[in-house]
């Protein structure tokens, strides 16, 4: 359980009602934007190009994983303990 708040703080910080989950929602979807328009322009650096889809699929997970987890801690099924 330590380790999943390490990894995804943002899905333990808002418990409780469910705005505050809409909230949570709405920040790592923006977050996962932000992440994917900055990995388009980098892909276009002919280096980085090898890189950025790998990353991409990474936040993609990353971001995907977070809304379940806060989702489950807004249902009690995970402990925000």
């Amino acid at each position: 359980m330590d380790l999943l708040k390490k990894i995804f703080p943002l899905s333990f910080k808002y418990v409780g009602e469910a705005a505050n989950l809409v909230i949570g929602i709405i920040i790592y979807v923006v977050a996962g934007i932000v992440g994917g328009l900055l990995i388009g322009l980098f892909g276009n650096i002919p280096v980085l190009n090898i890189l950025c889809p790998l990353l991409g699929a990474l936040l993609d997970v990353y971001v995907v994983a977070g809304i379940v987890i806060e989702i489950l801690v807004q249902c009690k099924v995970i402990k925000a303990e």
